[in-house]
């Protein structure tokens, strides 16, 4: 293992090289892979934005032709690389008892033809907005965090149903409707399939409250503290109980102050308590707030085998860590950058990002712990993923050529002149 005085550009080169090693086999012609390696470089590098236009001028290309072609219709395989990026993630990152953390995500877009699209709620804008919603897995462990599987969410009237619509942004034929936990049944079925180590699986409410995704869960005997809505209904030898209703028959010696896990401010205390049910398997965990005792959240907990209060506490809290990766995400491996319409090639920018993000998470995790300060000197935080893409593009970034600067000035301006004069030929008929 390195330590951090170690990340040197050769260092981390040489990562990245050995991540993009692990899929390279799944590009078969070799120019596709050396642009695909130069799109990995330039997705952790610190332009400001990374489309397929800034990524091909990174990458020392004339045109963006090449790096479009790359997401649109070069021969590759997209879900291969997926896979590929799961065993470099459960190399580094993987435990027994790992946590599986499914989420969904908006990505803001404009206009009607990209994949997915339609106005939405998104609780990334928090409101109602014309975006795609990618579905996402996550996984958590002592040793990590990162994103190993996603989906496209297709809404079922404006796409499913119109299939000249789904036709022009290339979803197959055989493309159904699936609910977003289907779509996340679906990736924890992968990751069963491919034997991923984990003991449980853990998401937000939407998820939580969808009954066949929790059956799915139990008859696989698979561990579970999934988010219910306050009105969930508890099954208990009384008959069937509101959630709500059940935290306010707890006394006050039920409750128990513990942490979470920690977050930015430090320790996320809360108080909790945990409520048997008619079924041995399945209890009810009510988060209460310390600020604000009204202020509570619910927990459906499925046991197989009996589990310390503490553990199920520290499940719960790790449904923030796929937070973290969303935020990570977009801000150091550009998953909100792309500019594309077509089904596949969201899959296909997507998965690239995916790929930045696991060499972060994988370069962190393999880092031995920096030396006290000495007494008197300043403390240092342990160092993050954010910190890692910052000094990859600061030790790796290309020398300054000013032809090829000024050349794609051109090229841009070029482009927009055309675009503009396209504009206004099309407004006069509009106007008629």
């Amino acid at each position: 293992m390195a330590r951090v005085e170690h990340l040197d550009a050769t260092r981390l080169q040489a990562g990245l090289d050995a991540a993009f090693a692990l899929v390279a086999g799944r590009f078969k012609r070799p120019e596709v892979r050396r642009r695909a390696r130069a799109c990995l470089e330039g997705l952790l590098s610190g332009l400001e934005r990374k489309n397929g236009w800034s990524l091909a001028e990174y990458a020392g290309e004339s045109t963006p032709d090449g790096m479009q072609r790359l997401f649109n219709a070069a021969k590759w395989d997209a879900d291969g690389v997926r896979d590929d990026i799961r065993a470099y993630l459960m190399q580094h990152l993987g435990e027994a008892d790992g946590v599986l953390v499914g989420d969904d995500t908006g990505f803001a877009k404009q206009g009607a033809c990209s994949a997915g699209v339609q106005r939405q709620y998104t609780g990334t804008l928090g409101k109602v907005a014309n975006c795609q919603i990618g579905v996402f897995l996550g996984y958590a462990s002592g040793r990590g965090r990162a994103v190993l599987d996603r989906e496209l969410y297709l809404p079922k009237d404006s796409w499913i149903a119109q299939p000249e619509r789904c036709a022009a942004a290339q979803i197959p034929e055989q493309t159904g409707f699936a609910t977003k936990p289907q779509l996340l049944q679906a990736m924890i079925e992968r990751v069963l399939a491919a034997g991923v180590p984990f003991g449980w699986v853990t998401a937000d409410e939407a998820y939580g409250d969808n009954g066949p995704l929790r059956r799915y869960l139990e008859e696989h005997q698979v561990g579970y503290v999934l988010a219910v809505s306050r009105a969930h209904q508890i099954t208990t030898g009384a008959g069937k109980v509101r959630a709500d209703v059940m935290a306010a028959k707890v006394p006050k010696s039920g409750w128990q102050r513990l942490s979470c896990g920690p977050g930015a401010k430090g320790e996320r205390r809360y108080d909790w308590a945990l409520i048997a049910t008619a079924g041995p398997a399945h209890r009810l965990l009510i988060r209460r707030s310390l600020s604000n005792p009204t202020d509570l959240a619910f927990y459906l907990c499925h046991t197989p085998r009996p589990v310390p209060l503490q553990r199920l506490v520290q499940v719960a809290g790790a449904r923030w860590t796929i937070e973290e990766c969303f935020q990570t995400g977009k801000n150091e491996a550009a998953f909100d950058h792309y500019q594309v319409r077509l089904y596949p090639a969201w899959y296909r920018y997507v998965t690239l990002a995916m790929l930045a993000l696991a060499f972060l998470a994988v370069t962190r995790a393999t880092l031995r712990p920096e030396p006290a300060s000495p007494a008197g000197t300043g403390q240092l935080v342990a160092i993050s993923s954010n910190e890692i893409r910052r000094l990859f593009a600061l030790l790796t970034r290309p020398l300054v050529d000013v032809e090829h600067i000024l050349h794609w000035s051109r090229w841009r301006r070029r482009h927009q002149a055309r675009a503009r004069q396209s504009h206004y030929q099309r407004r006069p008929l509009k106007d008629r």
